[in-house]
């Protein structure tokens, strides 16, 4: 069975339910009915119009909205695979990811399209920018409806562009049985999904959220979009609808946290909150646990194996809480439904508990591989066990503590930012020699990104100069937020630039340089 099969047959069963509800500027909802309705017309015009076939990649570049998860779904109709991508990303980002996926069609705004369109390259010149509201967009939700695809469960369904070490992006390639199984272990694990439940999408749907909508909506729950996290808005949105659940990265619980004690004799009907996408400091969650109660799950996993590897169930936050147990609380609980974990060293034999080494994880959530990258699907699968490059070790009770992140990837937000392609872009002004991104502890984000600049002899750049340049290429949020100006960078024998000994120059008892310069 896919994905299309299963999401028509159940909206069948919910029809005068409530599917989707758009926060944007006039308030939409439609009902399962209406939804089914304009996604197998929507899919309708994507094979009769676009001529979209079997297999072809469709990209989805938007802000949170109705049409996003309409398309999404649509796409699916018409047997093809999504390749949603984040908002805030860099149209030259995008440009890259339209080219190597080799996308038929890319839905997007009307300020996307305009900003794709000096970054597109020659691999991309033949997909089809579709805007969203537009007279072509309408044309092609008045098509005749088709029936759901005959998509096997092993064809890919989702396609998830994450950084890479190599400053590129790759896709991991999710296939409709690996959705559906993320789905089952979120029923297993986390929580039972009735109709006309809530399911608060606030984090970006190209993400997390939007692998969300899966099990709630084929259960019959009721999505609520915002286009963009606002704290207070979110909080407003746990009070106002029944059965709320939210997935949702750290930074944006302790935000609304803060929006929840400013807000007078303030009461959530909260199902549960899910956190994920970075590590939460434990007294954060205590202040969140002592706002919103323990309705938590917390949950570890990686777009590889989306949102599925280990868990902290909202019984063991419950019980932690009680106990002021802060050792359970900092870990990322146990292995989920059907899922196996482990820690090994380099050999990929099982280590102690308590030693540190990769986390390993085995299940039919794992991807089948890299799109067109066989030597990263070669690395990171080995003998059907996903090797995370994640770095953690085992408690006594089986339970995963996470200790580092994947290889240098910097964590700010919840959002994953890789040094190598930050350090690309620096490298390319002239002044700059050698550089080296790394992240900074940051009381809300986790991490903020600071980077190390060695200039050429004789040279020199300004701050301001390097976050144009950043600017120019990059995604806002990856910019570093302080550059240093230094001699030289630490490196090993063998060359290799030593960013521990310059994270731990960040430390508040240290000081990175007397150079430093503020962006």
């Amino acid at each position: 069975m896919n994905l299309s099969q299963l999401f028509l047959e159940r909206a069948s069963r919910f029809a005068s339910q409530p599917a989707i509800t758009d926060t944007a500027n006039a308030v939409s909802r439609l009902s399962f009915a209406e939804f089914s309705d304009g996604v197998q017309a929507l899919a309708g015009g994507m094979q009769g119009i676009i001529g979209l076939r079997p297999g072809d990649r469709v990209i989805i570049w938007m802000e949170n909205n109705q049409a996003l998860v309409e398309t999404m779904f649509a796409v699916w109709a018409a047997g093809a695979c999504v390749v949603p991508i984040n908002a805030k990303l860099h149209p030259r980002e995008v440009g890259h990811i339209v080219g190597d996926s080799q996308a038929a069609a890319l839905f997007t705004t009307a300020e996307g399209a305009g900003k794709l369109a000096a970054h597109r390259k020659d691999g991309s010149a033949g997909t089809r920018v579709v805007i969203v509201g537009s007279q072509e967009y309408r044309t092609l939700k008045s098509a005749s409806p088709v029936a759901c695809s005959d998509a096997s469960s092993t064809d890919p369904a989702w396609i998830f562009y994450t950084s890479g070490t190599t400053g590129f992006p790759k896709g991991a390639i999710l296939t409709h049985r690996n959705l559906l199984y993320m789905a089952m272990t979120y029923y297993a694990d986390i929580e039972h999904i009735e109709p006309g439940h809530t399911m608060l999408h606030a984090a970006p749907l190209s993400h997390g959220a939007g692998l969300y909508l899966l099990p709630h909506l084929l259960a019959g729950g009721h999505q609520v979009i915002l286009p963009r996290f606002d704290a207070a808005s979110a909080v407003q949105a746990l009070a106002d609808y029944p059965a709320v659940s939210m997935f949702a990265v750290p930074t944006m619980i302790s935000r609304m946290v803060q929006a929840a004690r400013q807000t007078p004799e303030w009461q959530g009907n909260i199902s549960t909150l899910i956190y994920g996408g970075a590590p939460m400091y434990v007294s954060d969650l205590i202040e969140a646990m002592d706002v919103f109660g323990t309705r938590f799950y917390q949950l570890y996993g990686q777009g590889e194996s989306p949102m599925t590897i280990t868990g902290l169930s909202s019984h063991e936050h419950a019980k932690a809480y009680a106990k002021q147990d802060l050792d359970a609380l900092a870990t990322t609980g146990y292995p989920r439904f059907g899922v196996q974990a482990r820690v090994v060293d380099d050999e990929g034999r099982d280590l102690p508990l308590g030693e540190p080494g990769e986390i390993v994880a085995h299940s039919d959530c794992v991807m089948s591989g890299y799109w067109n990258n066989p030597k990263a699907t070669a690395a990171a699968l080995r003998d059907g066990w996903l090797w995370t490059g994640d770095i953690g070790r085992l408690d006594a009770q089986g339970r995963l503590e996470l200790i580092d992140r994947s290889k240098d990837m910097i964590l700010s937000g919840g959002t994953n930012i890789y040094p190598r392609e930050i350090e690309e872009v620096l490298l390319t002004h002239p002044a700059v020699y050698e550089c080296s991104a790394v992240g900074r502890s940051h009381p809300d984000m986790g991490e903020e990104v600071v980077a190390f600049v060695v200039c050429h002899e004789g040279s020199t750049v300004s701050p301001q100069a390097l976050d144009d340049l950043c600017l120019s290429q990059l995604a806002r949020f990856k910019r570093p937020r302080q550059y240093f100006f230094v001699p030289s960078l630490p490196k090993s024998s063998y060359g290799k630039i030593l960013k521990n000994a310059l994270r731990e120059r960040l430390k508040p008892d240290c000081n990175a340089d007397e150079t430093s310069n503020h962006a």
